[in-house]
């Protein structure tokens, strides 16, 4: 057996250092020559060019500080900044430049590589060897559920529009687990959120389910704490969707799901919707995103509860409770 062990690698960044001094010549040399951010191993190197009296990378990485100071190379205007990325991860960033005194997020202009949300965009970094998961993309076996529109008039928050998911194969002869969505067409839009269901679906890693996907007129207002919204779920949304789908009422198969706000959004209902239905789940805090979305959809399952279900890995920072 070899026991030896394996030098560090040594990276492309402290390459370009060892040899003192460093000119724009070779600078340029080094951004021509790689792409970014520059993956090594489980080493990540962010880069910056240009004018700055400071440079962080703002990022959201879970148990990691959410700003990481760039060092700047002499007195250059290149500025870098290496972290650890484990294989197969995905990271959102931006870049914060610094200068006299006034804070500035920008994206990197060295990495193509975007993610979509409501509030524009951010930059994305993979760990080596990340591959999209599959059941993110379409997949021509998985039989596609159901979107049917409606709108719900004369609730407290007037009229309401709401987008209902069923699933392939839906049948009025059989009960089905509800899952309610904050912000719903922005987990359509950006998320995936039809062809994460259909996926997981198909693939038996969830039981099929009926969807109630909301959208919101005036979210700031109507989210935090606002018992008219709360009002509109626990009285009118999950009275309507009672009546007009198969559905169950044990309290481990009706799910609240929501990012940010939604997911304060998801708290104010719970007690209406306990004495409706003897409980319900709670996803609070979930991002926007396809594994987001799959998280809510393996703890909307009938038989189990969100005490005892394992939550799906998932890079979003979240939390998870019984109601």
């Amino acid at each position: 057996m070899n026991t030896r062990l394996n030098p560090p690698m040594k990276l492309a960044i402290q390459s370009l250092l060892a040899h003192g001094p460093v000119d724009a010549a070779a600078i340029d040399k080094f951004l021509k020559t790689h792409s970014f951010p520059l993956i090594e191993g489980r080493n990540a190197t962010f880069v910056y060019r240009g004018p700055g009296d400071q440079v962080n990378l703002r990022h959201w990485v879970f148990g990691l500080g959410s700003s990481q100071p760039f060092t700047r190379v002499g007195n250059s205007d290149f500025w870098y900044h290496t972290l650890e990325l484990p294989p197969q991860s995905r990271v959102e960033y931006k870049l914060e430049v610094i200068l006299g005194g006034v804070g500035t997020w920008i994206r990197d202009p060295f990495n193509p590589n975007l993610a979509h949300d409501p509030f524009g965009a951010n930059l994305v970094a993979h760990g080596q060897g990340y591959k999209t998961p599959g059941w993110t993309e379409h997949d021509p076996e998985a039989r596609p559920g159901t979107m049917v529109e409606t709108q719900l008039e004369n609730t407290p928050l007037g009229t309401q529009r709401v987008s209902i998911y069923l699933p392939a194969r839906f049948r009025e002869s059989r009960r089905y687990p509800l899952l309610i969505v904050h912000d719903g067409g922005d987990y359509m839009r950006y998320a995936a959120l039809k062809t994460v269901l259909d996926n997981l679906i198909h693939r038996l890693e969830v039981a099929p389910l009926v969807a109630a996907v909301t959208h919101p007129g005036d979210r700031i207002g109507e989210y935090p704490n606002n018992p008219l919204h709360a009002a509109f779920i626990a009285e009118h949304l999950l009275p309507f969707m009672e009546s007009r789908y198969p559905l169950y009422a044990a309290p481990a198969a009706r799910c609240l799901m929501g990012a940010s706000f939604g997911g304060v959004a998801s708290s104010r209902p719970r007690g209406a919707i306990r004495a409706r239905s003897g409980g319900c789940s709670c996803n609070r805090g979930a991002s926007r995103s396809p594994t987001s979305a799959r998280a809510s959809a393996d703890r909307c399952s009938p038989g189990s509860s969100s005490s005892s279900t394992p939550s799906a890995r998932t890079r979003a920072s979240r939390a998870t409770r019984s109601i």
